[in-house]
């Protein structure tokens, strides 16, 4: 749940997000507002920050600043493809805004187009901590008991949909592959009735074919967006900083 206030000393917008206590226990409390202080250290033009947090009345809330403008979720509701150079742009900027907060620790774990915001300037990133804050200090009673499910099974790694708590920046790196699908073919590579079904075909299926969807889709875009969407890890891009050369390279093309 996310209200809009005002913040009392500065008199700038912020928004207030309230998650229940439950959904990490009783114990978990305070575990969880220190991980987010973790994300309260990232600083990066791509990142929404956090610029406070704490607990009150029984619900965790975090602050953060009023983004101008829609989320990718918003846009794609409206637009079910967008243009190729500007699903592009929206992929590499947050695959660099991505990489800066791998190369300090962080991993998102919850990347999908209702986290992208698209801002005035570019696009950015929200809600960076909390699926990490999520994991690391609630039990999987408590999980259970409240029915969160730490990610977005349209959008998870099938190593994160397997329960590996030990996630690195590959994950992420999937998740925005699975948004760039999205943005370019009108809809997520796996859907399904239930989370189950989604999580299994991650597992499982091959990725549809995206130029049979969107024949307009260069063929070098295809198979950056499979390479992301590999199964393994180890079969990916290395790292999210060298998945947005990649975008940056195709985008050079001038077929695109």
């Amino acid at each position: 749940m996310v209200y809009a206030a005002e913040d009392c000393a500065s008199g700038a917008q912020v928004a207030i997000k309230l998650l229940h206590a439950e959904m990490v226990g009783t114990s978990g409390r305070k575990r969880f507002l220190q991980e987010i202080e973790f994300a309260r250290r990232l600083a990066h033009p791509g990142i929404v920050p956090v610029l406070d947090s704490g607990e009150a009345d029984g619900s965790l809330y975090l602050v953060m600043p009023v983004v101008e403008g829609e989320s990718l979720h918003a846009r794609l509701r409206r637009e079910r493809q967008l243009p190729v150079p500007e699903a592009l742009r929206i992929a590499r900027e947050v695959a660099e805004a991505l990489a800066y907060a791998h190369a300090a620790g962080i991993v998102h774990r919850d990347i999908k187009p209702a986290n992208i915001l698209l801002g005035p300037h570019r696009a950015l990133v929200a809600d960076f901590g909390i699926a990490r804050a999520l994991t690391r200090s609630a039990t999987a009673d408590s999980i259970s008991s409240s029915g969160v499910q730490v990610g977005t099974a349209a959008y998870m790694s099938p190593e994160q949909a397997s329960g590996d708590r030990e996630l690195d920046g590959r994950a992420d790196l999937y998740s925005l592959g699975c948004v760039l699908y999205e943005m370019l073919g009108g809809g997520p590579p796996f859907s399904g009735p239930t989370a189950q079904s989604m999580v299994a075909r991650h597992a499982i299926d091959p990725v549809p074919p995206l130029r049979t969807v969107r024949p307009s889709v260069p063929a070098s875009l295809e198979e950056l967006v499979y390479r992301a969407l590999a199964k393994s890890p180890a079969d990916r891009f290395t790292d999210t900083r060298e998945f947005a050369v990649a975008l940056e390279q195709v985008a050079r093309d001038p077929l695109v």
